[in-house]
């Protein structure tokens, strides 16, 4: 069939759009915007955890390795099993379909932007997430309206990870190969190297710049010449940028109480903060500086300064903490 979209035993296709129902009429239309999470999760591509594991033949009753050579294999969304979806060299990391929605997320770099659809092609083998650009956001300059960026990803090696930015709205095999046609403009990232850590590199050369910097400058200002008591700025902190959750257990009273501490302290002494203390402006750096600099990290593949870059960068939790901090002092001055 044209669409080449996956589907499954049981009649359901891997396939989501938003509020739209595309021409071949498969999958799930969900009635409102939805987060990366949802696109995944609706369309089957979560968890799949794309692995490589050595190539072999068996010849004669005599099991031999293949030099350089390893099949991608991923856990079927149906059936739980092993399944071979191509053979790539040494040299290849797969990326994952959960690394896509967080790099499309970390790009737009705005709350309330949302994923347009999401689906598998080939059995599994290529992987596209949409997202519509949103209003603040700009691509060669121009406020062209109905763009989308999207992240198109092959599992059997034949294709580099790619981002786009295009007028047409991937729903099938058939329009993202227009897209890919018709886009404005095209970001390869290899599978030798981290999908995750170039953020701002894409950005400039997908041509993307944000509207909203102009506004952003000026309510720095007013929050700048805005007075901000250390317990006006603890009260913020406690209410909305890091509030209780629902039967906590010790160790999240105990993280949480780690956090406060550690934030008033740069809040209130750190030297960072010296030309800019007690104002508005500099309780959203403290939460800032908190975030980037202070809070811990996992670092088993990478130095502490590496991963906390990779997640300062792409993880939507930390860049929606970021956004949350922000309105937060902002409505306080």
């Amino acid at each position: 069939m044209a669409h080449q979209l996956e589907r499954f035993s049981d009649g359901s296709t891997s396939f989501v759009s938003a509020r739209v129902d595309a021409w071949h009429r498969l999958g799930t239309v969900l009635p409102d915007t939805f987060s990366g999470a949802t696109a995944l999760r609706t369309a089957r591509l979560d968890r799949w955890n794309v692995h490589t594991t050595p190539l072999q033949i068996t010849e004669g009753g005599t099991t031999l390795a293949v030099p350089d050579a390893y099949a991608t294999v991923r856990t079927h969304p149906e059936t739980g099993l092993p399944d071979v979806l191509g053979v790539v060299g040494d040299r290849y990391r797969p990326v994952q379909n959960e690394e896509l929605t967080d790099v499309l997320e970390a790009i737009i770099d705005q709350s309330g932007a949302h994923f347009e659809t999401a689906g598998s092609l080939r059995g599994g083998r290529e992987i596209f997430v949409t997202m519509r650009l949103p209003e603040t956001m700009r691509v060669g300059g121009t406020d062209e309206l109905d763009l989308y960026v999207a992240a198109l990803n092959a599992h059997d090696g034949s294709a580099a990870m790619r981002l786009i930015v295009s007028p047409v709205r991937i729903v099938c095999a058939n329009t993202q190969a227009a897209a890919l046609r018709d886009a404005r403009s095209v970001y390869s990232i290899r599978h030798t190297s981290g999908a995750t850590t170039k953020i701002a590199e894409a950005r400039q050369a997908l041509g993307m710049t944000f509207t909203y910097l102009e506004g952003f400058q000026t309510e720095a200002e007013r929050m700048i010449d805005q007075t901000l008591t250390d317990g006006r700025f603890m009260d913020i902190l406690r209410a909305e940028v890091w509030p209780e959750p629902t039967d906590p257990t010790d160790r999240q009273t105990a993280n949480r109480r780690a956090i406060l501490a550690e934030a008033e302290r740069l809040f209130t002494e750190a030297p960072t903060q010296a030309a800019i203390r007690g104002t508005a402006w500099a309780g959203y750096q403290s939460v800032v500086e908190y975030l980037d600099h202070y809070a811990p990290v996992r670092n088993g593949r990478v130095t502490a300064e590496v991963a906390r870059a990779e997640r300062t960068l792409i993880q939507p939790r930390v860049i929606g903490l970021k956004h949350q901090a922000f309105d937060a002092f902002r409505l306080a001055a």
